[in-house]
């Protein structure tokens, strides 16, 4: 065989281990993309069921000792974004987002302190993770202006979230639960050929407070 035969030969097989690979990615998408409508259209309908039942909140408490009021669920929203990926168009992200607020009036205002930074850090991490509006004050000695301890103040108001990302090369979609169970972030992973309704009923259960075996 002449060298040139053999440069044919290589690039035979390139092309079609190439033409293999977009044959993959191509199906690949393809679940993805079926699987993102499958969560889009029941997110839909979750939305508009919630914003209707405005289900009870989770129990919240920045410290553990400080108790918030008794809260409810309302201003569902859903969002969804696109990409282009190997010039097609696909779905970036879908959102769900939402208010915690007190079930009855309007939120109050309270306030927790830390004097050691271990505990602070703790529960500025909780106010972020909630979105909590709050203000931070450093009390210090009178004399020695050493720091005591630091107050922070807040509202008794939150945020909820659910995003879910999908990864179209591996038929894959991520979720980020942001404050369904109090203050806090957790993630998971689902295969796009699972996420049927089944799946996504175990995500509305966790949403509404139930036990679920979503996460």
């Amino acid at each position: 065989m002449s060298f040139l035969d053999q440069l044919k030969t290589q690039a035979n097989a390139v092309k079609s281990h190439q033409d293999q690979q977009q044959v993959e990615h191509d199906a690949s998408t393809l679940a993805t993309e079926q699987a993102c409508s499958t969560v889009m259209f029941y997110l839909e309908q979750m939305v508009k069921s919630l914003n209707v039942i405005e289900p009870d909140g989770p129990k919240l408490s920045l410290d553990g000792k400080t108790p918030w009021p008794a809260m409810k669920l309302t201003g569902f929203q859903l969002d969804a974004r696109k990409k282009m990926l190997r010039n097609r168009e696909v779905i970036d992200y879908i959102g769900v987002a939402w208010q915690i607020v007190p079930r009855a009036g309007r939120p109050v205002t309270g306030s927790v302190s830390a004097n050691f930074l271990p505990d602070l850090q703790r529960l500025e991490a909780r106010l972020a993770a909630g979105w909590v509006q709050h203000e931070r004050h450093e009390i210090r000695h009178p004399e020695k202006n050493t720091l005591q301890l630091v107050r922070l103040d807040y509202t008794t108001q939150s945020r909820g979230n659910i995003r879910v990302t999908p990864d179209h090369e591996n038929a894959m979609l991520a979720f980020r639960l942001a404050n369904l169970n109090g203050f806090g972030l957790t993630n998971t992973t689902w295969p796009a050929a699972q996420l049927h309704a089944p799946v996504l009923d175990e995500l509305a259960k966790m949403v509404c407070g139930q036990p679920s075996r979503f996460a």
